[in-house]
């Protein structure tokens, strides 16, 4: 079958219900354009084979790209899944709206050398896809830093502050399925992109004809790539250092990386901080993107079902508390005994109260230290619970 008699298969599947009139758009513009050469038989395969519902599946939308970067499931070719294609528009638009914003995209513009921190998680392909944004990133006349371990999403972030990068790129589906994979785009300031940026980026991502690209290894070789990965753990960890307060460590943690990439991260910030009693929960320790011992596969430290079993850990060894964490390390849960009895019943905490206990306690501290004024703030989004604000309120801060 050539790609016209695919094309034409495609239409009479419409007509027989079997693909949508946006899949069809949408596989059409794949089958006949250029850029998409590389994906054409593989698509052409599935059209002989009448695998309309993946077709579909893959081809009814185009994969969106928001404030938080380009999320979803992967499969080989699609504009509504995670691939090498869709991945690389992403770095190919934050590219050259970057390049844009530095004024190096006008001829005769004054050169400086522009820095993009790179960073994964233990999904599948999380590296491969890694790899490829950064010989992308290079090829359009980027230096880049590059994390080559599993390392936690904050610590991406602070390398591109620290690297004094203008963005950065996490590969990670945060506590999505195994199945999904995407990139988080982070700005020069560490944090992920904000308007005016994202819809200027979005709209040079959905824009995307050609990818420049570089070999990964010839960049790394050419000192193009930069590993950085020892330096961002020692300074991230001094960095974090700074934040912890005086006061009792005698405490008995366990904590939970559900098969991310926390324990390369909480674990030696614990033990700097002084709480030398923590365990690493052994059935979570390994880095996999399957999140094998993880009900249902998904590594959600918000869905209360992933501490059943380490609860039963903490009761058999009289722990005081639980933490956990998502597969990119930026989702914090945690679970307590209800009284002092370890061995009794336990609850898990929540986001919002959470962000409620910290939102008091650090008030408190600061307010006994005397570092709280009138110019003092809290900040808090929309969806956040609005005791936050009361009890700011409660403090005397805005």
């Amino acid at each position: 079958m050539n790609r016209d008699e695919a094309i034409l298969a495609a239409k009479a599947a419409v007509g027989q219900g079997k693909l949508t009139e946006s899949a069809l758009e949408n596989l059409t513009c794949w089958l006949t354009e250029e850029r998409y050469r590389t994906y054409r038989q593989s698509i052409i395969d599935h059209i002989v084979a009448e695998k309309w519902q993946k077709l579909d599946d893959v081809f009814w939308t185009v994969i969106p790209f928001g404030t938080g970067g380009r999320r979803g499931r992967m499969y080989e070719f699609g504009s509504n899944a995670i691939n090498e294609r869709t991945i690389g528009e992403s770095a190919q638009g934050l590219a050259t709206y970057v390049l844009e914003q530095a004024g190096l995209e006008q001829p005769g513009s004054e050169s400086r050398q522009l820095k993009c921190a790179i960073a994964y998680d233990t999904r599948h392909r999380s590296r491969e896809f890694a790899e490829l944004c950064a010989s992308i990133m290079v090829a359009n006349g980027f230096q880049v830093f590059f994390l080559d371990q599993f390392r936690a999403t904050p610590q991406l972030s602070y390398a591109v502050r620290y690297k004094q990068c203008d963005c950065g790129i996490m590969v990670t589906a945060s506590h999505n399925p195994p199945s999904d994979n995407a990139v988080k785009v982070y700005w020069s300031t560490g944090g992920q992109i904000l308007p005016p940026h994202d819809k200027a980026i979005i709209d040079r991502v959905m824009n995307v004809d050609s990818i420049k690209q570089v070999d990964f290894q010839s960049a790394l070789a050419d000192g193009k790539v930069n590993i950085c990965t020892e330096e961002i753990d020692q300074a991230f960890l001094a960095e974090v250092e700074k934040y912890a307060w005086d006061g009792p460590r005698d405490v008995k943690l366990i904590y939970s990386p559900l098969h991310g990439v926390g324990a390369a991260a909480v674990m030696p910030a614990l033990a700097q901080a002084g709480f030398s009693d923590c365990e690493l929960y052994a059935r979570h320790a390994e880095p996999s993107g399957d999140f094998p011992n993880v009900p249902g596969h998904v590594s959600n430290p918000e869905n209360s079902a992933v501490f059943d079993e380490i609860i039963q850990r903490g009761q058999a060894i009289a722990a005081d508390v639980i933490l956990a964490t998502d597969p990119d390390c930026d989702r914090l849960g945690c679970a307590a005994p209800l009284t002092s009895d370890s061995s009794g019943t336990w609850s898990t905490i929540n986001g919002n109260q959470i962000g409620a206990l910290l939102t008091d306690f650090v008030c408190a501290k600061m307010q006994s230290l005397g570092l709280l004024c009138e110019r003092s703030y809290v900040i808090k989004t929309l969806v956040t619970t609005e005791l936050t604000r009361r009890i700011a309120a409660r403090h005397g801060v805005r």
